[in-house]
């Protein structure tokens, strides 16, 4: 049995999403993880280094970027009608958070280059805030208040919450808004809707682009009723499903993935191109997600290291067990016809 506690030395500070100005500034400073020269590295740094892995494009982030470029050129100079947005909708485990996360990234660093600066001086290009769940309109303008570190007394109400919150918005120059996990709004009942009616008056007062994300967003209650309506009205909706894997151009571009994981990999004995020969398997068995896709190649590298075998095969890629939506498509359970009873009447 492997003892856990070996290692616990070394692991740094847990990874979690960004909910504070100065969180979502580590984010964006924070370079890929990288094992830099020929080596040898320890184990410990290949084990840490697998553990964060890289975050590569796929033509859906391509897809998603070349759309917020365009709104946000059209949405330019406002003509005093409701500001439109875009939503990004996903199935569980297609990257949904870090699409999103890596949009914002980009913008935040391009608004540093557009300046000629290396550090922000007290400009906040990006915004990201999280749908708590059962979210009501205080709640959730306290969540951007929380972001950016702006006090909340208990005897604040909502509207004193959200004019300090928008003119700090106004004041440090955000330009785009990333909201995740909007599934969580159910526009159907009354504290959904008003927390929707809140969201419509923030992207209205700060004149940033506004960007929402969810899990199968067009199948929730947010866009039913009439709040639903119009929001659907004024946003762009951009699903965003796994990779495919019947033409061509679908192939060569998860073949293309598999290669950019592939590299990535610290392995000592690892032969390059052996993950992309098994690129239909692969597919097969993440059903063309790429969280899915991430973990498998992740996990089955740590096992590499861990047992010695220094190189990523079919065999322990088999051995992964997947999140339970990637092994149900995979291996469906087998129907057993139920058994007979045997045996004689008394």
């Amino acid at each position: 049995m492997v003892a856990l506690e070996s290692f616990d030395e070394g692991a740094g500070e847990a990874y979690a999403s960004p909910t504070t100005w100065s969180e979502w500034i580590r984010f964006v400073e924070a370079s890929a993880p990288r094992l830099e020269g020929e080596g040898p590295f320890s184990e410990e740094e290949r084990l840490d280094y697998h553990s964060q892995f890289v975050v590569l494009s796929t033509p859906v982030m391509d897809d998603i970027s070349l759309a917020l470029c365009r709104l946000m050129i059209l949405i330019r100079r406002p003509d005093g009608t409701a500001r439109r947005g875009l939503i990004v909708s996903r199935l569980p485990t297609t990257g949904k958070t870090t699409a999103l996360q890596q949009l914002g990234c980009a913008l935040h660093l391009a608004e540093r280059r557009r300046r000629g600066r290396e550090t922000d001086e007290g400009r906040l290009p990006v915004a990201f805030v999280a749908v708590p769940p059962a979210a009501i309109p205080k709640m959730l303008v306290s969540k951007f208040a929380r972001f950016l570190g702006l006090p909340v007394a208990a005897r604040m109400n909502q509207a004193q919450i959200t004019d300090a919150v928008v003119g700090t918005l106004r004041d440090l120059g955000t330009r785009l808004v990333l909201v995740d996990d909007i599934r969580l709004l159910d526009t159907r009942t009354r504290a959904g809707a008003g927390t929707s009616d809140q969201m419509k008056y923030l992207s209205e007062r700060v004149g940033a682009t506004f960007v929402y994300a969810g899990v199968a967003v067009e199948e929730s209650p947010l866009l039913s009723g009439v709040r639903g309506a119009q929001l659907a009205g004024r946003f762009k909706l951009l699903p965003s499903p796994p990779l495919a894997y019947s033409g061509r151009e679908q192939q060569a571009a998860w073949r293309g993935l598999l290669e950019g994981m592939e590299d990535a990999v610290r392995l000592e004995w690892h032969r390059a191109g052996s993950v992309g020969r098994m690129a239909r398997y692969l597919h097969e068995r993440t059903g063309g997600r790429i969280g899915s896709l991430s973990a498998l190649i992740r996990e089955a590298a740590i096992t590499a290291i861990l047992d010695g075998t220094e190189k990523i095969v079919k065999k322990q890629l088999e051995a992964v067990r997947l999140d339970h939506l990637a092994e149900q498509v995979a291996r469906p359970p087998v129907e057993q016809a139920p058994s007979g009873r045997s045996g004689t009447a008394a």
